[in-house]
């Protein structure tokens, strides 16, 4: 015991009288008349302190005296700490002690300290014998010290409170206790003398403030290495700063424990010459990591020894078998298979483990942790009681648990009807028990092989490949599949090889890697051909036309689905032709064939209709409403996605749900009901943020932000936009961030804050560029062009819609390549190069009447026209902007036939045709009107004033541009409402000399 020391200066001398203290004894005490602070008592301090600040902070709050006034005396005077061996309880106890002493006022006693060695049985102190030097050092006679622990402890805590009253308040520092029971009689009960307690064990049995001790942070360890390898070798010995490489993985290894972390800086602080990557490299390998973290008077091994001593026989097996789990942490039901006994007999040995901090709670109730050495130590121990223990046994049991949980999980996740597990109420169940043990599953699987269990492998690739599609944990999915085929081909298993390269392929799809993933199917597709599997073999065919699909290679994708439509047909297969007529589909609605299109997605939904599969139903209708809204029959395509919202909400199955509303919510926006599609986006991302899919919520947002655009609410339409680019970036999901980026992009041009969009729009084209999706780079190109366009950097926007025109064309895009055009043709015409921007346009307006896109035809001219305007060609222009106007009535797009009529107006004008002129632009402002369009409005009303001017008409003209300028003055179009203005002031001039 080091107490001895802490107040051999005292005296003790008549005047203080302490009745009874003994049974059938008293006797008279006086303290000295001064006593000093003392801190013989503490242990040395560590050069190397660090990352412990809130626990000293939290523990000196609660040491300081009562302050004077206070109505009531403190309630916290006993703190004690509890942590792993070598965490540095010890040390957090003695650096508080030391601070507290410091504090003026606060212990003018001075201190006691005491190690129990609670922990060691050679050393360990008994309650008795802890008082007996504690009654020494505060200068009790040993003739005056009695024999029992009872007659000990009074006298102990009546001379601590005969300091208190006095104004001599202590401290007491109870180092190393292993029981309630060992440290509890050394605690004062004075109300004003305070305690601190370290312990191993969570000591619950007292009446104190708890505080568990947990490792250090990355930042923290590497301060201490470096500390204290400078104190032992002075300043200049800058071996980690040097090598900080080296020193994060020497950190890394001890795992944030200081016992660790000292003794490594003590090695290299022996060895000067040594290189801290020596070390580093010494250390990796686990099975001697432990010897390495060794030193003459310390060893980390050995204090984890005085900890294991103290369990009993079942948790100590218990214990070693923990290490079996190939995870970081595992559930208590895991452990109750390890261990072959029921959960709640588990659930209580680990609380025991807890309670010694051998383990440590994970990151939820019921799940546990090691720390890392803890781990290593363990299993050393694991290995030497492998026969007693069972060991094998016990890891076959664990896996087995693992394989027939997941595999019944898995039933819930299937879409395709069928029985469902009882093991999980529903799939929202499923999911959650997958989350809790996805690092687990993947960690088993692939440790499982080289532990002689290759099936848990192959059976848990298989089983979580559903899982991990849908969370998109690709590059797990992909290393277990990778791991399952060279199983299977080992074997020679023909059918476990081909079912492992279809999900391989899957999961390349994943990441788009699709060149990968088709050469997968295509070894896959000769495996089928070869065991005349002809129903794998149209499987396979529908995820080569996925990944084809993928690849924008759509008549290739086109011929794989009709092959796998031919086997699904010949196999008499409804429910897999109805699956490949979906997919078909799609690929012709990718290629602009809407009428094959829609007659496959019919089809597609009579099939399930017909097999009452209500949930293909839904999805074959949620197709067909894309493929109405491409061929502008808005209304039948905003049925037709009610119709599926409707059927998923049926089976509640939200996420098809959830995909369906954003479907409808973006055919909504297209009929210009923005308020309703709004508030139906708005509903499918609180779904999908339910079902915790921030993918599909990061999509919903998206549609959300464009919107949010149409009704100028763009500072909303750039959150959502926002936090949808944040979500695909904290998924690592570059391709859906560089797609979202693009309409970030825009949605800031909106808002004028066009160097935000530019860099943002660069982002975009750069990752699409970096991920080789030369379409979706080119579009976002085109994005680009137009924010350079809106800051009047014309070269830059005709590069950038040059080179997406370029890059679509390369890709037998038209529609997209017509669209680059259009806004190439733009840029053309505002640096007067005229005859490029009249080539542009018409290549624009010829690309969309091939394609009978009837709606950008009528754009292309409309912007046809207005260069011919600008040149002068009035005949030209007024020619392309009937042809626009007559198109738009066609479609019923009102929008669009105002802003033909307005130009057509302008057009008219310029071969001075002012009542034809009047008319277009009469006809403009009151279309404009009735959609409630007032910026087009106002900007009718400007041109109709001009036109009347033409014809004389003053005062007609003064009222028409009076109503525009205070529509765009309301609307905060400050050009406009000038222009509207200027002719105002125009139109009344000319009426006062005309009168004049």
């Amino acid at each position: 015991m080091t107490g001895e020391g802490g107040a051999t200066n005292n005296s003790i001398t008549g005047g203080i009288f302490f009745h009874a203290v003994i049974q059938g004894r008293d006797i008279t005490v006086q303290l000295p008349r001064a006593i000093g602070p003392s801190l013989a008592g503490l242990p040395k301090l560590a050069s190397a302190f660090t990352g412990r600040d809130q626990h000293v902070e939290r523990l000196l709050k609660d040491l300081a005296p009562a302050t004077e006034g206070a109505g009531e005396q403190r309630t916290v005077l006993v703190s004690a700490v509890s942590g792993l061996a070598g965490i540095g309880k010890t040390e957090l106890a003695v650096q508080t002690a030391a601070q507290a002493l410091r504090q003026p006022g606060w212990f003018p006693g001075g201190v006691l300290f005491v190690d129990l060695a609670g922990y060691d049985p050679e050393r360990t102190l008994s309650p008795e014998r802890a008082l007996e030097g504690l009654l020494h050092a505060l200068a009790v006679p040993g003739e005056h010290i009695p024999g029992g622990l009872e007659d000990r402890q009074r006298l102990y805590r009546s001379v601590l409170a005969a300091y208190a009253r006095e104004g001599r308040r202590i401290l007491v520092v109870v180092d190393n206790a292993s029981t309630t029971g060992q440290a509890g009689p050394l605690l004062p009960t004075d109300g004003i003398t305070a305690a601190l307690v370290t312990s191993r064990h969570t000591l619950d049995g007292l009446d104190a403030r708890l505080h568990d001790l947990d490792t250090l942070d990355s930042a923290a360890s590497l301060a201490v290495l470096d500390q204290a390898l400078r104190h032992a070798r002075g300043d200049g010995d800058t071996r980690f700063t040097d090598d900080p490489e080296a020193a994060t993985v020497i950190a890394r290894l001890c795992a944030g424990l200081p016992l660790a972390l000292r003794i490594a800086a003590a090695i290299l602080a022996a060895s000067p010459g040594r290189p801290v990557s020596d070390l580093a490299a010494a250390m990796q390998a686990e099975h001697g990591r432990l010897d390495k973290l060794a030193r003459p008077d310390r060893a980390v091994r050995a204090a984890f020894d005085l900890s294991y001593q103290h369990l009993t026989p079942d948790q100590a097996q218990l214990f070693r078998l923990l290490p079996l789990n190939p995870g970081p942490d595992l559930a208590t039901e895991s452990a109750a298979h390890l261990a072959d006994t029921g959960s709640d007999q588990a659930g209580e040995l680990l609380q025991q483990l807890s309670e010694a901090h051998l383990i440590e709670p994970g990151s939820s109730w019921g799940r546990w942790r090691m720390h890392d050495l803890v781990r290593l130590y363990a299993d050393e121990h694991g290995r030497s009681h492998a026969t007693p223990d069972q060991r094998d046994t016990a890891r076959t049991r664990l896996f087995t648990h693992y394989q027939d949980t997941t595999e019944a999980a898995d039933t819930h996740l299937k879409t395709l009807p069928g029985p469902r597990a009882p093991q999980f109420t529903d799939r929202a169940a499923a999911l959650r028990w997958l989350d809790a043990e996805h690092t687990n599953l993947t960690a088993t699987a692939t440790a499982a092989p080289a532990l002689g269990h290759p099936t848990t492998a192959t059976s848990l690739a298989s089983a979580l490949a559903d899982y991990l599609d849908y969370r998109r944990y690709f590059d797990d999915w992909i290393t277990l599949t990778t791991a399952a085929l060279a199983i299977h081909r080992e074997t020679d298993d023909r059918h476990g090889e081909s079912g492992a390269l279809n999900n391989l392929g899957n999961a390349l799809q994943g990441v788009r890697r699709f060149e990968e993933a088709i050469s997968a199917y295509s070894q896959d597709l000769a495996i089928c051909q070869e065991l005349d599997d002809r129903r794998g073999e149209g499987q396979t065919l529908t995820n080569l036309g996925n990944a084809l699909f993928g690849m924008r290679r759509f008549e290739e994708a086109i011929s794989a689905y009709s092959q796998d439509l031919a086997i699904c047909q010949e196999l008499d297969d409804r429910h897999g032709e109805g699956q490949t007529l979906n997919n078909l589909g799609t690929a012709l609605w990718a290629v602009r064939r809407f009428a094959e299109a829609l007659d496959t997605h019919t089809r597609a939904a009579t099939i399930f209709r017909d097999l009452e599969d209500r949930h293909r139903e839904g999805q074959a209708l949620e197709n067909l409403g894309n493929d109405l809204r491409e061929v502008r029959r808005f209304e039948e395509a905003i049925d037709t996605h009610t119709r599926a919202a409707t059927i998923f909400r049926d089976l509640e199955d939200r996420h098809g749900e959830g995909q369906t509303l954003n479907n409808l919510g973006n055919a909504l926006r297209e009929v210009r009901r923005f308020e309703e599609a709004i508030d139906t986006l708005v509903q499918a991302s609180d779904i999908f943020r339910e079902l915790d899919d921030r993918h599909s919520e990061g999509q919903s947002l998206i549609s959300l932000g464009n919107a949010l655009r149409e009704v100028r609410r763009f500072e909303e339409a750039v959150d959502a936009h926002t936090q949808a680019a944040t979500i695909f970036r904290k998924l690592e999901d570059r391709h859906s961030e560089g797609q979202t980026l693009a309409n970030l992009g825009n949605t800031l041009r909106e808002v004028r804050r066009f160097e935000e969009a530019i860099d943002t729009l660069v982002q975009a084209s750069d990752i699409l560029r970096e991920l080789d999706d030369r379409h979706s780079e080119g579009m976002a190109l085109t994005n680009l062009g137009n924010a350079f366009w809106a800051v009047r950097r014309f070269e830059d926007a005709i590069n950038s819609h040059s080179r997406a025109a370029d890059i679509l064309r390369e890709l037998d895009d038209r529609h997209s390549e017509g669209m680059a055009l259009t806004n190439l043709g733009n840029a053309f015409w505002e640096v007067d190069r005229y005859e490029d921007a009249i080539d542009a346009q018409n290549q624009a307006a010829t690309i969309f009447r091939d394609l009978d896109d009837r709606h950008n035809e009528s754009s292309a001219l409309t912007n046809l026209g207005n260069v011919f305007w600008d040149v002068g060609r009035y005949e030209d222009a007024i020619d392309a902007q009937n042809q626009a106007a007559t198109i738009c009535r066609e479609l019923e797009n009102r929008h669009g036939e105002g802003m033909a009529l307005t130009n057509l107006g302008n057009a008219l004008q310029g071969l001075q045709r002012y009542e034809d002129a009047i008319d277009a632009h009469t006809q403009a402002a009151g279309i404009f009107r009735e959609l409630g369009d007032h910026h087009g409005e106002g900007k009718a009303l400007t041109n109709l004033g001009s036109a009347l001017r033409g014809l004389q008409r003053h005062e007609d003209a003064i009222d028409a541009h009076t109503q525009a300028a205070g529509i765009l003055r309301e609307l905060g179009d400050h050009h406009g409402e000038d222009l509207a203005q200027t002719g105002w002031a125009i139109a009344h001039n000319e009426l006062w000399l005309r009168r004049s």
